[in-house]
């Protein structure tokens, strides 16, 4: 796990890194079929999106300050708030902070629906194909919002899980970058410093 020290040089660093997108690719790995089944679970449950505050003013509050700051990357306000609400339902389902969700999406695509890399990593989550026969299905659509969402989030849980918890090994591992500094200590400044929120966001 990265100590405070070190995550406080990440983030201090962080306060003038640029909004560049650094998009990778998630490296494929065999996984043993309890793992795949639990993994396509979580990918196949189709619930209705919807914010889950336990009190609703959090909710607008939460919203309305991240569709400020989300202004400028996307000028049309439905848009964002369909993106907002999306990634808040999506990261809250697989335990993750949505500001951190927000973060990815920042160096990975700069928030550009239809990124590719040139791994072919698609979407909002820069997702790589091979997840949608590994645990989803031909039908998936890596440009689709919500599906990009749920499969990126539902991957970072279960880099975060395999790494015990550490951010910096398991956004390494997301990127396909595990072991080299630049993308962690992008996502976390991007997260902390860019999309920090004091607000309740549960």
């Amino acid at each position: 796990m990265m100590r405070a020290s070190a995550l406080a040089a990440v983030f201090a660093a962080g306060l003038s890194a640029p909004s560049v997108a650094h998009a990778g690719a998630q490296t494929y790995e065999p996984l043993a079929e309890s793992l795949r089944g639990r993994l396509s679970a979580a990918i196949a449950d189709r619930s209705v999106p919807e914010l889950q505050f336990r009190v609703r003013e959090d909710g607008h509050k939460w919203i309305f300050e991240m569709s400020r700051r989300l202004e400028k990357r996307i000028a049309d306000r439905r848009q964002r708030l369909e993106l907002l609400r999306t990634i808040h339902f999506e990261a809250q389902r697989a335990g993750l902070d949505p500001q951190l969700v927000l973060g990815v999406i920042e160096v990975e695509s700069n928030f550009r629906k239809y990124a590719v890399s040139r791994a072919g990593a698609r979407g909002y989550m820069q997702v790589m194909p091979f997840w949608t026969r590994l645990i989803g299905a031909r039908h998936h659509n890596l440009f689709h919002l919500r599906t990009n969402l749920r499969f990126g989030c539902v991957i970072l849980r279960y880099y975060l899980d395999r790494e015990t918890g550490d951010y910096f090994r398991a956004l390494g591992r997301y990127n396909g970058s595990v072991g080299k500094p630049d993308y962690p200590r992008a996502v976390l400044a991007a997260w902390k410093v860019r999309w920090g929120y004091m607000g309740s966001t549960s």
